[in-house]
């Protein structure tokens, strides 16, 4: 009959590709429920130019997410639509602080490059600090 296909939330595809009734199959549902979830803004599809619905593999993954968040946990949709839009600042968080950390080691490299000893020829790089104490004491005037 029908194949089952199994998708890997971080490897599937962000293509919008499938029509409804093929995404409906592929979650397990029937197509008036992605027609309430896309109401609800549970997931987003794309649009055809007929203006027909286009989901891809990751939205499907999704819907297989909300389903399994709403028959197995007992989360209702509000629940649940919270629950997308938390994981997904966790995700643009995550993104973010990888950027910083890439824009750091970049600022480091560039620091260590500054203060390596052919950067600049007019500084002299002292190789181990002194522990010499120097005393300074004035001048005295000559006796007269």
């Amino acid at each position: 009959m029908y194949e089952e296909l199994h998708i890997s939330v971080e490897q599937s595809s962000d293509a919008k590709v499938l029509i409804i009734s093929v995404a409906a199959r592929l979650a397990g549902m029937h197509p008036q429920t992605l027609r309430q979830y896309d109401r609800l803004g549970l997931v987003q599809p794309g649009r055809a130019g007929g203006g027909g619905r286009r989901y891809s593999e990751r939205d499907v993954a999704l819907l297989r997410e909300v389903q399994k968040l709403s028959q197995d946990e007992g989360v209702n949709l509000a629940g649940i639509k919270r629950i997308i839009g938390l994981e997904q600042l966790v995700a643009d968080l995550q993104h973010r602080v990888a950027e910083l950390e890439h824009q750091l080691d970049d600022a480091y490299s560039r620091i260590a490059h500054m203060e390596s000893p052919y950067a600049r020829q007019d500084l002299v790089r002292q190789e181990r600090p002194s522990t010499a104490l120097v005393v300074w004491r004035p001048r005295r005037a000559p006796d007269k």
